[in-house]
Order: C-alpha cells, then structure tokens, then sequence
C-alpha cells in the first residue's frame, strides 16, 4: 500500500512542479515562496481549529492534529531550517534555469538518500536497486551535456551549484522525515501544520532583511493563481509521502526512487507548457531515469 501512496505524490509532486514554475518565472522568488506555504498553511488551518474544538470529529474522519511537546517542536523547527534552505535554493534556480534541467538534478535526490538509507536506517539494497540508482545519476549527467546546448555551463553556473545543493538538503530532509514519522510518531498533519507555521516565521525573517525594505522588490512581486494551487498541490503530496512513511515497512530509499516517477510530467508536460529547447533529446535520459526507477519497483 505504501507504494500506491508514493505513486500519488508522485502525481501531485509532477503538478507542482508545473506550477511553481510558472509561479516564479520572472517573479519575485521568496515572496512566492511564502505565499505557497502560507496558503498551504491556511489549508490545514480549520483541522487544527477543529482539533482544538472538535476533536472526536476530527480523529473520526482521520485529519487529527495531536499536542506535541516543546522537543517535538524543536525537531520540527529543524525540518523547516533545511527544507527553507532547500526551497530558496531550488526556486533560485527555478527562476534561472529551463524545469527540464532542474527537474532531472533533483532527481538525483534519491541516491543522496539511498547512501543516508544505507548508513542511517541500515536498509539493504539489492543488486537491481544498485544498478537503479546508478542509472539515475548516469542519466542526470547526460542531461548536463544537453544542457550546455542551451547556454548553460554546469561548471561555471552558479544557479547550478544552487539546485545541486537543493537536491541534497531535500534528500537529508527525506531521511529526517522518516524519523520523525517513525521514530516520534508523528501523523502527517500534525508534521504539516507545525511544519508550516516553522516555515513561515523563518520565511518572514529573511523577507524582513531582503524583500519588504526594498519598494523595487515589492513593485516587482507579480501575483498568480498558481502561487496558491503550489501551495495545496505540496500539501496534497506531502499527506501521501507521510501516510506511506507511517508503515513500518516502507523503506525510504524506495519512496525516494518512486517520487521521481513525477518527470513523466514535470519534462514532457512542462516542456510543452513552457516552450523549452531540446526536448526530445531530453527524453533519452529520462528514460534512463525512468527504468531505474522502475528497476527499483520491480526488484
């Protein structure tokens, strides 16, 4: 059941994507980025009012935010500094770079949490998930040489560097999640709530130094429809991704691999949407993500 669920992040983590770029192109990056979590964060609101008021009603129909302790929220605080971190490196680069060159780097993701699997969880790989992984990555370097077709020198460009280090800080986030689902009990919805609360002061903070001082910035901050629907598209897909994280069973280096299942419509569709250059060269290595994804899966 846990891989059905990861399936549907997949989908709504595909549809997000697509979104977010639109939501950024030619945009202000960290006020979008706000707007989303807080719309997501207005989303879970009435669940945790409800839970305040209404809480049989809330557990019957299975959308409960539980009472966590102080050390509960500090574990949660730490999620939301990385996964900050993470999402004001990626919309950088979001901003800067085409979705089908960005959206395959991020797909190296789960071979950072395949080696944190391994070390941390002591999940153990067999011969078709090793040769899965590596196919991966060998496919993500050959979106790099198509890359330098369009003007884009994975050496010299910074924005790059910047998604490169996005993707590692959202794989250390993957690995984290599993202990605070697992290992504190946590349900998805309360993760989320807290998650966002987190997010967003941290967010206000950074604004507060880079963005609302400026009436340059402020001018420039285009708002879209598709600011909200990325907002309700991540907490749609992170409810999945945690729901599948609560069986004891589901190995994280697998949810990880079944998550990139979402470049099926982040390359094709989005290449489409936004007109990018080279697309079907580009659908050569993403068939090679694509069957290391489903060597996972099948082995």
């Amino acid at each position: 059941m846990w891989m059905y669920l990861g399936l549907l992040a997949a989908l709504f983590l595909g549809l997000h994507n697509l979104c977010k770029k639109h939501a950024v192109q030619g945009n202000e990056v960290f006020p979008v980025l706000l707007g989303t979590i807080f719309s997501g964060f207005l989303l879970l609101l009435p669940f945790f009012i409800g839970s305040l008021y209404f809480p049989e009603y809330t557990k019957q129909i299975g959308f409960h935010i539980t009472s966590i302790s102080w050390r509960i929220h500090g574990f949660i605080f730490i999620k939301s500094m990385i996964m900050t971190t993470s999402w004001v490196l990626a919309y950088q680069a979001l901003k800067h770079l085409p979705i089908t060159i960005v959206t395959p780097i991020r797909s190296a993701g789960p071979f950072f949490t395949f080696i944190g699997a391994i070390l941390i969880y002591q999940e153990k790989p067999n011969f078709l998930q090793w040769i899965g992984f590596f196919l991966i990555i060998f496919s993500v370097i050959l979106y790099s040489k198509i890359g330098k077709k369009e003007g884009i020198n994975f050496k010299r460009n910074k924005w790059i560097f910047a998604i490169i280090g996005a993707t590692f800080l959202g794989a250390s986030s993957g690995l984290y999640d599993k202990f605070l689902i697992q290992n504190l009990t946590l349900n998805p919805q309360t993760l989320q709530f807290w998650f966002c609360w987190y997010t967003i002061l941290i967010l206000l903070v950074i604004l507060s130094l880079t963005w609302f001082p400026y009436r340059e910035k402020r001018k420039a901050f285009k708002w879209r429809w598709t600011i909200v629907a990325v907002g309700i598209l991540l907490q749609a897909a992170d409810y999945f991704y945690f729901k599948a994280l609560q069986d004891p069973d589901a190995l994280i280096m697998l949810l990880s691999a079944i998550k990139r299942s979402q470049l099926i419509i982040a390359v094709v569709i989005g290449g489409l949407v936004f007109k990018e250059k080279n697309k079907r060269k580009k659908l050569i290595p993403l068939l090679g993500i694509m069957i290391g994804v489903f060597l996972i899966l099948y082995s």
